[in-house]
């Protein structure tokens, strides 16, 4: 997934519920995104604070029921030209965790993309994605068994010279997941999306 090159569709979820014991969180809004094209809805964290790091497992499973999403979460890094890593081992029904940010459920922005379609606009796992709607519930289940529970509260898109990097990766000042694909129309040639 080209960050420069693609469209992103952003979905920002605030954590609702999470590990047991936590505090309730801060009345914020979500706010993420660079160099893409912008419509944004923002809805506030209803309940726990953000673990440190070792409190909080790798996620293992990203779940959206109102969308019928249960996928895979592999751990991905960086390409060496810069652009965040895809899914690998199934990449049309699996989603990536940026394992150089926070895990869902840490303090920041932790990033999870998935393909919208895969080669001949055939539907991927996030092709159902721009059905989502706020308020909606997004799932997380932890490599220890925990599930971690968040509401969408924005959905945004960007084109690709307008999409807010350093909000969609950077963001320190709440907890955030957000989910990225990419939108527009599938160019053969290029295997890439406009």
């Amino acid at each position: 997934m080209r960050l420069d090159r693609l469209s992103l569709y952003l979905i920002a979820l605030a954590l609702a519920l999470a590990l047991s014991g936590c505090g309730s969180a801060p009345t914020s809004q979500g706010a993420m995104l660079s160099n893409a094209v912008r419509s944004t809805v923002a809805v506030t964290p209803t309940s726990s604070l953000a673990q440190p790091k070792s409190a909080v497992a790798n996620p293992s499973r990203l779940i959206i029921p109102a969308i019928g999403v249960d996928a895979f979460i592999e751990a991905l890094g960086m390409l060496p030209n810069g652009d965040m890593a895809t899914p690998t081992q199934h990449p049309w029904e699996d989603v990536g965790w940026y394992n150089s940010g926070p895990r869902p459920g840490e303090r920041g922005s932790a990033v999870i993309d998935g393909h919208l379609d895969r080669p001949g606009a055939y539907p991927a796992v996030f092709w159902r994605l721009r059905a989502i709607h706020i308020g909606d519930d997004v799932l997380v289940l932890n490599t220890n068994g925990k599930k971690l529970h968040f509401h969408v509260t924005r959905i945004a898109l960007y084109t690709p010279q307008n999409a807010p990097i350093q909000d969609i990766f950077g963001n320190k000042g709440g907890t955030y997941l957000n989910l990225i694909t990419c939108a527009g129309d599938w160019i053969q040639s290029q295997h890439q999306t406009t």
